[in-house]
This record gives structure tokens, sequence and C-alpha cells, in this order.
């Protein structure tokens, strides 16, 4: 590109260039996390309650996440995946597409994530089934 200086890709200071926006992403999670693992969601008057929850009495797919999440920074997998098991597996993904982006891009690779559409439809579809099986009446075992 003409007029443009780009760092070299080959240089500590290119590879801390392409380092920068993952590092900047995790430094937001961590801080998040920091932030829910600190400040208790269970209890009241924390956090703002889920609106579909207030307004209809149902469990949206989130529900329960801030308890899951405070239970993974406390180290307490079973509370986590009590109060909401595709949150904690939302965290594990989340760990591995950062640690895939962090390995690209020190060897200084494109990241592209393009989902094939049949994986979308998969897991959009197990979450609308969690959200409909945790509102029926033997799904309470799955209510945060």
């Amino acid at each position: 590109m003409h007029g443009v200086n780009l760092p070299d890709p080959g240089t500590t200071r290119g590879r801390a260039a392409r380092l920068a926006v993952p590092a900047g992403v995790l430094a937001a999670v961590a801080g998040a996390f920091t932030y829910v693992g600190a400040v208790d969601p269970n209890e009241p008057g924390h956090y703002p309650a889920c609106p579909l929850l207030r307004l209809t009495g149902l469990y949206c797919p989130g529900c329960g996440g801030l308890r899951s999440a405070h239970a993974v920074v406390h180290g307490d997998l079973p509370a986590a995946l009590q109060a909401n098991a595709p949150a904690v597996l939302g965290y594990a993904g989340f760990a591995v597409l950062w640690t895939v982006w962090v390995v690209r891009a020190v060897r200084g690779r494109p990241t592209r994530l393009d989902p094939p559409p049949v994986l979308l439809w998969t897991l959009g579809t197990l979450l609308l089934v969690f959200t409909v099986v945790r509102n029926l009446p033997f799904g309470g075992w799955l209510h945060p």
C-alpha cells in the first residue's frame, strides 16, 4: 500500500501489533469476570433482574449466567453448571477460540471465524430446547 507504514509481521513490533486486539479482548473479559467474582450475583440488589423473568416469570437462556460466571471464578464447576450449563460451555468455547486467535496472530496468520450454517442452527436449536425445557414443570432442575 502506498503511504502506509505497516509493521513487519516478522518483527517483535509486528507481533505486538497483531496481539493488541486479542489482549484487549482478554483484558475486558478478565475485568468482567473479576467484577462478577467480587460482586456476588446471589445477593439481591447488585445486578438488575432479567426483564423476561421479571415480566413473565419465564427463564431466558441467559438466566443464571452471572451466577454461573461467579461460580467459575470461585472454582465451583458443579454450581456453575447448575446455574447455567450453556453459559459454562460458552466460557469454554470462548477460551478455545481466543487461544486459536492468539496462536494464529503470533504466527502471522489471519483469523477468520466462518462457522457453517448447520452449526449455527444446531446451537440455536439446542439453546431453544434448553430454554423451553427449563421452563416446563419437569425442567426445574435447570432453574438457576
